[in-house]
């Protein structure tokens, strides 16, 4: 969300520069046909832009992610129909003379002139904050479970593992690193949108979990219970099993070095469907790269199914609750 609102500003900035060129040049001094037309021009940008936005904010409450390209070809409909339509409707009311001039310059204009500069600060604002600081995001699912609830809203604090170049997997000025038990968001590690995992495509998609694993670890699952290096993890007060029945071991003969590469190839889940949710690894976690689980162990798609996460996907730490009211609180 944060790019599309770069971009968002930055089109209102290129709108705020040539008016001012406009202005200057003193195209703006009567009621004219070139002054109703740039006020058409700014009716239909700022309707294409409450558009676009309210299309991808619903898009994104129904799941419905699109990374492969700014906006999807639906969004940039919708937008270009809002345009369209505030386009007319500025020609129409400056053909019925409902523009005037005062003190020199286009009454029109002016206020056009001070939206833009405030939609391009705010919006311009409000994309460097959410790419380099604080990023808002809401609990999707029930894997996290007891730790988030389904609908929570939590703030992800995205520097405190360093800020990433725009464009770019590499992070600069790091505060901190991972360390297992961090709770911890990240761009599901697929760079493939027909890649179907846990019953659809997650391309592009933000998710949510638990660090089990870091670079060099060897992780397995037996009856349920995590091993980390050959211990079993005794201190998961956060881990949550529902299930009483458990799953027999379903991997069947297949290499150490097989399977360790059918992991980091995300075809374990594809492979030996829920058998792997109770009896899963040994595998050793990747250099640069992290095993994520959800607290909800029972009820959770994460590594097991679909392999590590590369260090490059985490966008930051889950950091503070703030709804609903009586969840507000910094989670453990």
């Amino acid at each position: 969300m944060e790019e599309k609102l770069f971009w968002v500003g930055i089109l209102m900035g290129a709108h705020l520069f040539l008016s001012h060129q406009f202005r200057d040049k003193g195209r703006f001094k009567a009621d004219t046909a070139f002054t109703r037309g740039w006020h058409a021009v700014f009716m239909a940008l700022a309707a294409f832009i409450c558009a676009v936005l309210l299309s991808v904010s619903l898009d994104n409450r129904r799941g419905d992610v699109v990374t492969s390209m700014l906006f999807s070809w639906r969004q940039l409909g919708w937008g270009l129909a809002a345009a369209v339509a505030g386009a007319v409707y500025a020609w129409r009311q400056g053909r019925a003379g409902k523009t005037a001039v005062k003190d020199g310059l286009n009454e029109a204009m002016k206020k056009d002139m001070e939206w833009s500069e405030t939609v391009f600060s705010a919006v311009l604002l409000a994309s460097v904050v959410m790419y380099l600081f604080i990023q808002a995001f809401k609990i999707p699912s029930g894997s996290m479970e007891r730790t988030f609830l389904i609908g929570d809203h939590l703030f992800v604090n995205k520097f405190v593992y360093g800020f990433r170049i725009p464009y770019t997997q590499k992070k600069i000025l790091k505060f901190g690193h991972v360390k297992r038990g961090d709770i911890v968001v990240f761009r599901f590690p697929s760079e493939d949108p027909r890649e179907f995992q846990c019953g659809g495509s997650q391309y592009g998609k933000d998710f949510i979990k638990r660090v089990i694993g870091l670079p060099g670890d060897k992780i397995e699952v037996r009856g349920g219970r995590v091993y980390v290096n050959g211990e079993l993890r005794n201190d998961e007060p956060y881990a949550q099993y529902l299930d009483q029945m458990r799953y027999p071991p379903g991997a069947g003969k297949v290499s150490a070095a097989d399977y360790q590469s059918f992991w980091e190839n995300r075809m374990l889940g594809k492979m030996f469907s829920e058998y792997i949710r109770d009896n899963f690894g040994p595998v050793t976690v990747p250099p640069g790269s992290y095993l994520v689980m959800g607290d909800n162990r029972d009820r959770s798609c994460d590594s097991r199914y679909w392999g590590p996460v590369p260090e490059a996907n985490i966008k930051g730490s889950a950091w503070f609750t703030y709804w609903p009211p009586t969840r507000v609180g910094f989670p453990e």
